[in-house]
C-alpha cells in the first residue's frame, strides 16, 4: 500500500514511504488526511467470502502428535480437561446446582402468581408460565408473563415456543429466583388516566 498525505484544503504535502518513520516525524497537522492506495490487486469484496479464501487445515489426529500445542501442554501440566481431579469436581459441582434447581422447580406450578426477585434487578410480579428444562440452555427454568413489560420475549426463543404472551412480556429465570404466593396484580392506575 501507499500511503500519501494531504492538507485540510486538499493540496498534496507527501508520500509517507519511510517504513521505520512514526507518524509524528511528518508534518500531520489537524484537518490533514491519509490517503491509502492499494496496490495489493485484490479486487473489492474478494476476501469477504470466507468460502473462496484458502485455509491452513490440521487434522485432528496431526495435531494430537505435536509436541508444540496447547492441547500438549495441558496434558502435560494436567490443566482443564485434561485434570481429572477438576473435571470430575466441576461435574459434580453441576450436577448438585442441577439438582437444586429440579427442587426448586417441583415446588412451583404454571399458573401460580409469582414475584422474581434477582440480585441487582427490581423485582417483578407475573405469572409462571412454564417450569422445566429448555432447548436454549441446560437447567431448569421457569417461564413468567410479567404484569408490565419488562421481558425479553414473548414466550418464544430461538424460534421455540415455551409459553404465549405479548411481545416483552416473557422471560425465564431460574426457580431459585422465583416466590410464588398470594402476589396480585399492582394497579398503577394507569387505566383510570386513559
Amino acid at each position: 500500500m501507499d500511503l500519501q498525505l494531504f492538507s485540510a484544503d486538499n493540496t498534496f504535502l507527501q508520500n509517507l514511504d519511510q517504513d521505520d518513520a512514526l507518524l509524528g516525524s511528518y508534518p500531520v497537522d489537524d484537518g490533514c488526511r491519509i490517503h491509502v492506495i492499494d496496490k495489493s490487486g485484490a479486487r473489492i469484496g474478494e476476501f469477504e467470502d470466507l468460502s473462496r479464501v484458502e485455509k491452513y487445515e490440521l487434522s485432528n489426529e496431526a495435531y494430537e502428535k505435536r509436541t508444540d500445542s496447547v492441547r500438549s501442554f495441558l496434558k502435560k501440566n494436567k490443566m482443564g480437561k485434561f485434570n481429572e481431579a477438576e473435571t470430575a469436581q466441576m461435574k459434580a459441582e453441576n450436577d448438585r446446582k442441577i439438582e437444586e434447581e429440579r427442587v426448586a422447580a417441583e415446588a412451583i406450578t404454571t399458573g401460580a402468581r409469582c414475584e422474581v426477585r434477582a440480585v441487582g434487578l427490581p423485582t417483578k410480579r407475573g405469572t409462571v408460565m412454564y417450569v422445566g428444562q429448555t432447548d436454549f440452555k441446560p437447567g431448569y427454568w421457569v417461564g413468567v408473563k410479567y404484569d408490565e413489560p419488562l421481558g425479553k420475549h414473548d414466550g418464544s426463543v430461538e424460534g421455540k415456543r415455551y409459553f404465549t404472551c405479548s411481545p416483552k412480556y416473557g422471560a425465564f429465570v431460574k426457580p431459585q429466583h422465583v416466590s410464588v404466593g398470594d402476589y396480585p396484580e399492582e394497579d398503577y392506575g394507569l387505566d383510570d388516566e386513559m
